[in-house]
């Protein structure tokens, strides 16, 4: 019989979305902060992000050429996963990190974080934060040296420290959310890039609006009330160091957030208050470190927060016979 049909368990849905489209959307939606970034930090954070794409691509290549896959079927299979993964982690960093931190930070993100529990979807934590997580400790004293502040602004330069955090105190809210005189990492200065990313992406609905929302709203509260309900740190803590780009790109990741509704709600908010309360204790920008902790707690999530079975409706209790 040469047609066969293939039944599979309910629900049926479908959709044009593939992993390829979805991966080609959110680098669309970076394209805003990784331009500015360039605009802001010049040459250089081009060249860190180049530099970054290129080694998680080969990285993801050369892995896949060890395991018997020839040039043909990598490129059939090619995803664009790996392109999202280094250009995240090359958005992380700032513009005078060592070349070396960068190849070495994608090559752990890709080879060991993702290709070696199974390549795309199958991978525990984000690989990107993995990556950055891994620079931070693996090259501390590089990391923590300096964060370049934009050539245009007045105050232009090198801050020293190990987080632009302790400098944005007395800095005015619009020009955290733009980005001019804000030292820190390529993609993180620009709140306004960073938005439009945002709004593109819940636009073609690979993003649903209410997880990041949730996670810098949980974040900015939880600051307001450990300094007392002071409420004038509520934006300066929104539009501080990296939270809006962890919560929109990095912990929105379909692989490692929790899978039914109620555990993604838990989920982003415990995170927003993660971020917050570890900022407290160490002063120092902790995005990536929360993101990846609670990665680790996904299976937690799913196990006891579980999605209500498609088409289920709760049955009605039977009246107790008087």
């Amino acid at each position: 019989m040469e047609n066969v049909l293939k039944a599979s368990n309910s629900p049926h849905k479908k959709a044009s979305w593939t992993t390829r489209s979805i991966m080609i959307d959110v680098l669309i939606a970076l394209l805003p902060a990784s331009i500015v970034g360039c605009v802001y930090f010049g040459w250089k954070a081009l060249l860190v992000l180049a530099l970054s794409v290129v080694s998680a691509v080969a990285t993801e290549v050369v892995y896949l050429l060890a395991c018997n896959k020839s040039f043909k079927q990598i490129i059939k299979q090619f995803d664009f996963s790996s392109v999202v993964t280094g250009l995240l982690l090359g958005l992380c960093f700032n513009s005078t990190v060592a070349w070396y931190v960068v190849v070495l930070s994608a090559v752990f993100a890709i080879a060991v974080v993702k290709m070696l529990f199974g390549g795309t979807g199958k991978n525990v934590v984000n690989p990107a934060i993995a990556g950055r997580v891994f620079a931070f400790i693996a090259f501390q004293s590089i990391m923590v040296g300096g964060y370049v502040i934009p050539n245009f602004a007045e105050n232009a330069g090198v801050v020293t420290g190990a987080t632009p955090l302790s400098a944005l105190g007395s800095m005015e809210n619009l020009k955290l959310f733009l980005g001019i005189g804000v030292a820190g990492c390529i993609g993180e200065t620009c709140k306004a890039a960073l938005l439009l990313g945002y709004i593109y992406l819940v636009a073609r609905k690979v993003l649903d609006w209410k997880w990041p929302v949730l996670t810098i709203l949980a974040c900015g509260l939880v600051t307001v009330c450990m300094r007392g309900f002071d409420f004038t740190v509520f934006l300066p803590s929104l539009l501080s160091g990296g939270l809006f780009l962890g919560a929109i790109f990095m912990a929105t990741d379909y692989v490692t957030s929790p899978k039914s509704l109620w555990a993604n709600v838990v989920y982003f908010i415990v995170l927003g208050a993660v971020i917050a309360l570890l900022r407290e204790a160490t002063n120092i920008e902790v995005v990536s470190f929360a993101i990846l902790l609670m990665n680790l707690f996904v299976p937690l999530f799913n196990r006891f927060i579980r999605p209500r079975p498609f088409g289920y409706t709760k049955a009605k209790k039977a009246k107790e016979a008087k």
